[in-house]
């Protein structure tokens, strides 16, 4: 007669429960997947967009700047209208600039956020414009050369951001609230009852978290790279290694969290926590080294951080495992140390 394993009997039993429930399916790899399309069709380029900005008509010599913007159709969209509208427009984040005549002919005021990158860059483009127009000659000669290469874009940026996110997630959500929902029914009371050994038992959940995965980045990846024409210059065999050692390091930080946890809204409340400074600072949607070098430490400490930095030097710069040791140590760190304090802290009831 076969010898039963605890580890396989449950692995297999958490594979045919999540994939029993079609709403699980839709989170796990439905979501992800929309949300690739939604910001890939959003960011992927087809061309310059034409500047959003406010013209106030109030002056008549708005009609010459209105005049010379509009010369350029393909680089500027102006709406037309009284003062007190365009600076509403403004302050409700509908335009990102208002244009207005000064007092002197020669004069143009610009109202605009300098802290918003999309107003600086809308600002500087109209003065140069309107300076050229006026008489102004440049002493050197300045080429523009749009980078389009795939490679270069956001959207070759954002696939991995959302393979690390979708790990993170899985991890931390998938695994918390399992193991919550399991303690709330009286599951594991009853597992506590049978030879099954807690490594076993943590280490399917654990075992099926990452199998989960798998279609997850077939899934993304081949949406980034047959509908989006992103590249993939790493090896198969890298991009797998650093997605299970970040999906261990997820799952492991989630079966800590819930290990004693006995309420769905205490485990929302510590994944909230936990969670909400890795979306910031992780990289998911832009690069952390937009924050100040103070904070560099930390932010480099996260699991999430040095998931993306190695899914995006695979990806996207042919990186291998040799020059990947320091984000693959920081995620082994947080995989081992977090499934040994699992173990240590879990309990049944």
């Amino acid at each position: 007669m076969a010898r039963y394993s605890p580890f396989t009997e449950l692995y297999k039993a958490r594979l045919r429960e999540f994939y029993r429930q079609p709403s699980r399916l839709f989170w796990v790899y439905g979501f992800p997947l929309l949300l690739a399309v939604v910001l890939g069709l959003a960011f992927r380029g087809g061309g310059e967009r034409p500047m959003l900005l406010d013209l106030a008509t109030e002056s008549g010599k708005s009609a010459r700047i209105a005049e010379v913007l509009r010369a350029k159709p393909g680089k500027f969209k102006i709406r037309e209208t009284d003062r007190a509208s365009a600076l509403a427009r403004l302050k409700a984040g509908k335009t990102p600039v208002v244009i207005e005549a000064g007092e002197t002919p020669e004069s143009v005021v610009y109202h605009f956020d300098p802290t918003r990158p999309e107003a600086v860059a809308v600002r500087s483009a109209v003065d140069d414009t309107l300076q050229r127009a006026f008489g102004r000659k440049d002493v050197v000669t300045s080429q523009d050369l749009p980078v389009t290469e795939p490679g270069s874009r956001y959207i070759d940026f954002l696939i991995p951001g959302l393979l690390g996110m979708n790990a993170m997630g899985g991890g931390l959500w998938g695994i918390g609230f399992y193991l919550v929902n399991c303690r709330i029914a009286k599951l594991l009371k009853r597992f506590k009852a049978t030879p099954m050994p807690r490594v076993s038992f943590l280490g399917a959940i654990l075992a099926s978290r990452l199998t989960y995965l798998i279609p997850d980045v077939v899934v993304l990846m081949s949406l980034g790279m047959f509908m989006f024409g992103m590249p993939m210059r790493g090896s198969w065999a890298t991009l797998a290694v650093v997605e299970l050692a970040g999906a261990s390091a997820f799952a492991g930080l989630g079966l800590l969290v819930a290990s004693r946890v006995r309420t769905t809204e205490a485990v929302s409340g510590l994944m909230n926590l936990i969670m909400l400074p890795m979306w910031l600072f992780g990289g998911i949607f832009f690069s952390p080294d937009v924050y100040p070098d103070s904070m560099q430490p930390f932010i480099q400490a996260l699991p999430l951080t040095q998931l993306l930095s190695a899914l995006r030097a695979v990806i996207l710069e042919g990186a291998g495992l040799a020059s990947l040791g320091f984000e693959l140590g920081v995620l082994a760190v947080w995989a081992v140390v977090t499934f040994v304090l699992a173990l240590r802290f879990f309990r049944w009831e």
